[in-house]
């Protein structure tokens, strides 16, 4: 069976990326730029004993993707212990929101923004009281 492994985030600006997701996730990075030989720099999402993969932030090399189009790639998804903090430290960073937040009734909330690169995503808040 093939699991996701890895991850990868295109970027038009990298310490512009490293802010936002460092920001807002407290994801690190490592520098990875002399293996991959391009500006790449992996990022630690979190422990290594919760559930989850680390991925990266690797130059754009073609344009970005346009506000509006559709997913052309794949959307990840990143759980949150606070929606709403989450969706504030995103919009202080210059996130904007593509798709407001709404329930998955009993399950949790959801919602889906743009980073400051243009790349859509989503944020997960677990909650069995959501609806």
């Amino acid at each position: 069976m093939g699991r996701v492994v890895h991850f990868e985030i295109h970027v038009d600006d990298m310490e512009r990326g490293k802010t936002f997701y460092g920001e807002v996730f407290g994801w690190t990075f490592e520098d990875w730029s002399e293996f991959a030989g391009m500006p790449y720099f992996g990022a630690v999402t979190g422990d290594s004993e919760e559930m989850g993969i680390n991925g990266a932030l690797v130059q754009r090399k073609g344009a970005s993707p346009k506000q509006g189009q559709a997913v052309n790639g794949y959307a990840c998804t990143i759980s949150v212990a606070n929606y709403d903090a989450a969706e504030e430290k995103i919009i202080a960073l210059g996130g904007t929101v593509a798709l407001p937040k709404y329930a998955l009734p009993g399950m949790a909330w959801q919602g889906y923004y743009h980073d400051t690169e243009g790349n859509l995503f989503g944020i997960h808040q677990p909650d069995k009281n959501a609806g």
